[in-house]
């Protein structure tokens, strides 16, 4: 049973010490485990593992560890309510880049569900920060 993280400081809590974890905008980890691939949006073409993003954090980021996984959850937060996926982080082999340059992972250790009070806490550290940026999204 995979546990869920309630707080965007347990998803920090969760990060240390570990590396190659990424977070998954999915069904979860038992429908991705059936086939571990991906399929492109908008080519339809069978992608050689699961799209995710890393959290890991950019040896040249100089900001707070809890800024980071905000924005990371972030972007890809339009997720959940354009195809009712849920964020659940992993750790996991990269296999390759996907078409949007995007990871291609496989799975090695589900960790845990990502609770949508968290996606809220990392939209409210975003709002705190001066610039303007939002989840990404195409048209």
């Amino acid at each position: 049973m995979v546990p869920t993280l309630t707080s965007l400081d347990r998803v920090v809590a969760v990060l240390r010490g570990r590396q190659d974890v990424y977070v998954r905008w999915s069904g979860g980890p038992d429908r991705d485990r059936f086939d571990g691939r991906s399929i492109d949006d908008l080519t339809g073409a069978d992608l050689p593992g699961l799209s995710a993003n890393s959290l890991d954090v950019a040896p040249w980021w100089d900001g707070s560890v809890r800024l980071w996984v905000a924005r990371r959850l972030h972007d890809y937060s339009h997720l959940a309510h354009e195809k009712g996926s849920r964020p659940w982080l992993l750790v996991g082999e990269m296999l390759g880049r996907g078409p949007d340059n995007e990871p291609l992972v496989r799975c090695r250790e589900a960790v845990a569900w990502v609770d949508p009070a968290v996606i809220r806490q990392a939209g409210a550290e975003i709002d705190r920060q001066q610039g303007r940026w939002g989840p990404l999204r195409r048209r």
